[in-house]
């Protein structure tokens, strides 16, 4: 049994009204007057103060002199009873009458305090089918995305002008023409790399003009494009998604399907365009700068004239070799375009959701850009390119 505690005074508000009172006496809690919601700050320090020292054994909340109860007041006394119960203190309302007894009846006040249960810690089992629902519920949306994407290609074909070509050049400039200083530079510094890390190796065989192959062939086969591709999946892909995922959780997608207006022709469709149009042209900025680049290192380290050095870029860069990388170029910009308008169209769960689909955009293209430009690698090997 819980030890008598000195009878406390009566707590009673300021104000109109009639007073209530809230007193401990021996193993109860005694509440009396009319418990409003304009008291409930004054009601819930005196429950508190009252049941502090309530730690085993048993309380009773005495109801036999409360003359009105709110509905609010009272769910504050049934979760003040929820604690005791918790802490391993059996407390009961008594004493209600018939009219205060039918708010504890509602309010589940002579119900059995229900146990708070922990959570239980996932299996392993579990998290496996969790994982795998989990991917086949988005292999699912991406389908449905594709699905949509092709309906609405045919469509477009069907009838130019359901499509929203007019937002194209805009496009084009924010994702192209704002994005050549960083190409640029990137690349250009991406030629000058190469160039400094075969020009040791040149040296020692006396074939510092072979700068040149090196620099020229893997720059446009394969720097350039992959280069040209990451950028613009950071900067262009994750715009995209937010954008798109911005839409989604404030519903201006749905309006725009409420209206009639094919979500995937007119938002989809022009951001993938774009981006197929931009990114072969970065890709042949990236080309030009990153051979000059190369060209830097061969006139100031390996002593080649600007003009050998071009001259031998010129027989050994072929047409092929720059269509190779124009080809990866435009499925890259295809990829990007694609995952970063079906993630933004598969967000919920409002800012944080945003936030986790950009991410998720660009994990996602990254890895396809890399798978993507491995299957063109052995493609070419098998061809002979």
């Amino acid at each position: 049994m819980v030890q008598s505690a000195p009878t406390s005074a009566p707590l009673e508000p300021r104000g109109k009204g009639p007073p209530f009172s809230i007193a401990r006496a021996d193993d109860a809690l005694r509440l009396r007057g009319e418990l409003r919601v304009d008291d409930a700050a004054a009601i819930w320090k005196g429950i508190s103060d009252g049941l502090a020292d309530a730690k085993q054994g048993r309380v009773d909340l005495d109801f036999s002199e409360v003359e009105v109860i709110d509905g609010a007041v009272m769910s504050l006394v049934v979760q003040a009873r929820a604690e005791l119960s918790a802490r391993g203190v059996r407390a009961e309302l008594v004493g209600a009458n018939e009219r205060v007894q039918a708010l504890v009846h509602l309010y589940g006040g002579d119900e059995k305090p229900a146990r708070r249960q922990r959570r239980k810690a996932e299996g392993f089992v579990e998290h496996v089918g969790r994982a795998t629902a989990d991917v086949l519920a988005a292999l699912r949306g991406v389908v449905s995305f594709l699905g949509s994407m092709a309906a609405a290609v045919v469509g477009v074909l069907r009838k130019p002008r359901s499509g929203n070509f007019g937002e194209i050049p805009a496009l084009v400039e924010r994702t192209g023409a704002d994005a050549i200083p960083i190409i640029v530079l990137l690349n250009f510094l991406l030629g000058f790399v190469m160039g400094f890390q075969a020009a040791r190796q040149l040296e020692k065989y006396g074939a510092n003009l072979y700068v040149a192959d090196l620099v020229g062939i893997s720059v446009t086969r394969e720097l350039a494009p992959l280069m040209t591709a990451i950028i613009v999946c950071g900067r262009s892909g994750a715009a995209f998604a937010a954008e798109l995922g911005t839409m989604r959780v404030s519903e201006e997608i749905d309006a725009l399907r409420t209206m009639g207006f094919g979500p995937v022709r007119y938002l989809v469709l022009p951001r993938t365009l774009s981006l197929m149009i931009v990114v072969p042209i970065l890709t042949l900025f990236g080309d030009i700068v990153g051979i000059l680049g190369g060209l830097i290192v061969a006139a100031t380290t390996l002593k080649v004239t600007p003009i050998a050095y071009l001259t031998e870029s010129r027989l050994a860069i072929t047409a092929r070799d720059v269509e190779s990388g124009l080809m990866k170029s435009v499925v890259f910009a295809l990829a990007i375009g694609l995952i970063a308008c079906q993630q933004g169209f598969a967000t919920s769960g409002g800012a944080q959701g945003v936030g986790r689909r950009t991410t998720s955009t660009v994990v996602t293209s990254l890895f396809a850009i890399v798978l993507i430009d491995a299957v063109f690698t052995v493609l070419y090997r098998v061809v002979g390119i």
